[in-house]
């Protein structure tokens, strides 16, 4: 019997559907994200996705923790007294309306052969495969941070430790209006081709 890990992918791997999904893709507004999301069975592929990304060394130099709604609830009522302006209490409406949140904090280990910058990049590749993985499934997404994330009593609330940073909130769900499109750059205007 052979699994995921000793099959071989064939190469060169096409998929034109992947290819336009990728193309189009774009972020939802957080609290834009509605029920239902991910059931648990689609929240482990979720999971299991997002931890096949890039990774110098094998460090695994992040963990993710899943918000249950329980937990959101009483972090959005703490940080909710924490907040210093209506302002910042308006914003947790991004945390606590999406059906499913997943926290990824970057913990950086010591290492001698891989900076600590490419590790944080490596927790930034987690909330992106993250993100890849919920469309894939159907969901809409929104990578975000927001004041709680750089907050010392917000991070000591929700666990985020000395020498970890959250890298960010994936929240999932399905979009309760349409996804607008934003600007994106040129090709031309941000990539140098060298001979």
């Amino acid at each position: 019997m052979t699994d995921a890990l000793s099959t071989p992918l064939p190469h060169p791997l096409r998929d034109p559907a992947l290819i336009a999904r990728l193309r189009a893709r774009r972020s939802a507004p957080a609290q834009a994200l509605a029920a239902p999301g991910p059931s648990a069975e689609e929240m482990e592929t979720i999971l299991e996705i997002g931890l096949r990304s890039p990774d110098h060394g094998k460090l695994f130099p992040w963990r993710l923790v899943v918000i249950g709604p329980e937990t959101k609830a009483a972090w959005v009522a703490a940080l909710s007294e924490m907040a210093a302006t209506d302002k910042a209490r308006a914003v947790l409406g991004k945390l606590a309306r999406p059906p499913a949140t997943v926290m990824v904090v970057s913990g950086p280990v010591e290492s001698a052969s891989v900076p600590q910058w490419e590790q944080e990049l490596s927790a930034g590749a987690v909330c992106m495969n993250l993100a890849h993985a919920a469309n894939a499934l159907g969901f809409a997404t929104s990578w975000i941070t927001d004041w709680y994330a750089y907050d010392a009593r917000a991070r000591a609330l929700m666990g985020v430790g000395e020498g970890e940073t959250v890298a960010g909130f994936v929240h999932m769900g399905t979009a309760a209006e349409p996804l607008l499109e934003r600007p994106r750059p040129e090709v031309g205007a941000k990539v140098e081709r060298r001979p």
